[in-house]
This record gives structure tokens, C-alpha cells and sequence, in this order.
């Protein structure tokens, strides 16, 4: 449904994109996922029409609608926005704001389709009130609905639950990825946050100054990251030094881990291991110990930050009954089913 090859963009002297792929299948939903001031939003607004490329390729369905010397007006490219702001009309009800974009279609058309959609986003008693009387959560739904309304090969999402807070992103995401699949609709959004992109997505893209470092489903994001950009990126985490002593184990200051090393780390004799809060585990009964430097309380858990004898630092989740005072010492083992590590120092 979406294409990206190879995608340029400049302001001036100044590259914002370069060599971007990547490619959206009908009925996905994906994100451009980074740090403020990636590029993740001009990517979006390049695939909406609102800025030129200067290299590369668009396709929407086929059609090409950006290449070197041509580019196709927003209005023709039969795709949908959602904006950051939701950008309701005040002085339309919901259903007259989500009918807005219905040109040319008969009354009757436009109240039948304006009915299936309120149906949709659960908001079918909500249709004669205006926005200011909706929360945050229902505007976003009928911009949403408003943006489907046309029925678009494809739907744009701009920092879309940036204005909510933390409990109503989560839950408000999975409400829009259920609306979108059972319309069928594609979908490509940006953000910043992991978490609402990792709830959403079937494909994510980790960009990085205007370079996209990987574009891959979020399980394989999270476990087979490919470079150290990504894989610090993705969750919280440490690098621990480790020493390959097989082409199956590495030794760490905590514990042995013997599996599957990356190809990549098999010919050396020295690697760095990320290593995430839950593969580091609180045992008494580990010949190995930390000192506990912090610890943030998460209701269900803590994560601990230990310091190991060599100074090195890692980060641990313990259940919360596990209630250790700074400065006290633990035991902790490591549990990886997943080796992740590169390189020593490259």
C-alpha cells in the first residue's frame, strides 16, 4: 500500500532525510518511531503531499505520487490526517465534522456513512454534540473517524495521543488499532513514545537523524536489533562487558550465558551485551551480588539499579515484596533467552 524508496529530503543545505526505505502492506498499521527533530514527522508530511522530495520515490497503491520532478497534490493522493491537534471544526457537530470531506455525496449518503462510523468509534449517542463537549479520547476518535470518513487508501497519524494523558494513550491505542483493522484501513503514524508505538504497530521504523537504523515487526525490534543505535534505543538497558569463551557462551561478571551468539560476535574475543531490566534476576542463592545504588517503585515491581564489583552498573526487576534498602547487597544471576551483543566497542 506504501512504498518509500530510497527517499531524499533537504531544506536548504540541510539534510532531513536520506535514503529512506520502507514498505507498508494493505491493512497494516506501521510507525516512524524516534527523538524529536528525526525526521519522523517531515517523512510523514512527505507521504501526505505537504513537502517535496528531493531523491527517491513514493508510491501509495501503486501509484507513484513523489519522484524526482514530479510530485502529486495532497488533495489527489486519496489519503487521510489525522493531526496532533485533532483540528475539529467548533461550529459543526460530530456528525457534520465527520461527513466534512463527503463532497459530492447525496444527504443520505453522507448520514448513512457518518452513522457507520459513529457505530464504529462507540460514540453513536454522541453524533448532535459539538467537540468542546467531547473529552480529549472522543475528539481523537471522531478526528479519526472524520479522517476514514472518505474511505482512504491510507491514513496518517501525527503525534496522534501527544495531548493525553498516560492511562488514556495506552488504552485509547488499542481502540484506534481495533478500529483501523476492522475497517481494513493501512495506517502510518509518529511518535516518540515506545510503548503506544510497540501497542499499535505491526511494523515500526527507528529513524535516527534522517536515517531509518531498521524497519522490522516490534518483537523483532525488541530481541534481533540491528545495530547498537536500535538496540539501546528499544526499552531500558545497560551494556555489560563479556567475553566469548565458545562459539555458544559468553562469560559476564554475573553469570554464563550459553546459547545462540550472534554471528557477528562469534570470531571475537570480546563483546558488549545489552542487557534489560528483566534479564538481570534477584537470587540469594547466586554466588554473584550487587550493591543496590537505586530503586524506583513501580507498584508491581522495582527496578534496581545495581552496582557490580568491577563498577559496571546493571538494572534488575524485582517483584515489590523485595524491598532492599540502598547501599544493601543482593543476589542477582542473569536470565537471558535472548543474546544481544556486538562488537566490543565498535
Amino acid at each position: 500500500m506504501l512504498e518509500l524508496n530510497g527517499i531524499h529530503l533537504n531544506f536548504g543545505d540541510k539534510t532531513i532525510l536520506s535514503d529512506l526505505h520502507c514498505q507498508l502492506q494493505q491493512g497494516e498499521i506501521g510507525c516512524l518511531l524516534g527523538h524529536s527533530g528525526c525526521g519522523k514527522t517531515t517523512a510523514l508530511r512527505a507521504v501526505a503531499g505537504f513537502e517535496h522530495i528531493s531523491r527517491g520515490e513514493i508510491r501509495i497503491d501503486g501509484r507513484t505520487v513523489a519522484a524526482a520532478g514530479q510530485h502529486m497534490p495532497a488533495h489527489q493522493r486519496g489519503v487521510g490526517m489525522v493531526f496532533q491537534d485533532y483540528a475539529l471544526f467548533p461550529h459543526l457537530n460530530v456528525a457534520d465534522n465527520i461527513t466534512f470531506g463527503l463532497h459530492g455525496k447525496s444527504a443520505a449518503e453522507r448520514k448513512a456513512r457518518s452513522a457507520e462510523l459513529l457505530r464504529l468509534i462507540d460514540l453513536e449517542e454522541h453524533g448532535h454534540k459539538y467537540p468542546h463537549q467531547l473529552s480529549g479520547g472522543q475528539q481523537q476518535r471522531v478526528a479519526l473517524a472524520r479522517a476514514m470518513a472518505p474511505r482512504p487508501q491510507l491514513i496518517l497519524l501525527d503525534e496522534p495521543f501527544s495531548n493525553l494523558d498516560a492511562d488514556m494513550r495506552a488504552s485509547l491505542s488499542r481502540q484506534i488499532r481495533d478500529i483501523l483493522k476492522e475497517e481494513g484501513v493501512s495506517a502510518l503514524l509518529v511518535t516518540h513514545d515506545q510503548q503506544e508505538a510497540f501497542a499499535m504497530c505491526d511494523q515500526i521504523g527507528i529513524l535516527h537523524q534522517g536515517c531509518l537504523q531498521q524497519w522490522a515487526d516490534p518483537y523483532t525490534l525488541y530481541h534481533n536489533p540491528a545495530n547498537r543505535y536500535v538496540a539501546a534505543f528499544v526499552g531500558q538497558s545497560v551494556w555489560l562487558h563479556g567475553r566469548v569463551t565458545s562459539p555458544q557462551c559468553v562469560q559476564l561478571e554475573i553469570g554464563e550465558f550459553c546459547g545462540t551468539v550472534p554471528h557477528h560476535c562469534q570470531n571475537c574475543s570480546e563483546v558488549d551485551v545489552l542487557l534489560r531490566p528483566d534479564d538481570v534476576l534477584h537470587d540469594d542463592n547466586s554466588p554473584y551480588s550487587a550493591r543496590v545504588l537505586d530503586k524506583n517503585f513501580k507498584g508491581e515491581y522495582f527496578i534496581y539499579t545495581l552496582q557490580l564489583d568491577s563498577g559496571d552498573t546493571v538494572l534488575a526487576q524485582v517483584h515489590s515484596h523485595h524491598n532492599h534498602p540502598v547501599g544493601s547487597r543482593i543476589g542477582v544471576r542473569i536470565a537471558l533467552d535472548h543474546l544481544i551483543a556486538f562488537p566490543r566497542g565498535v
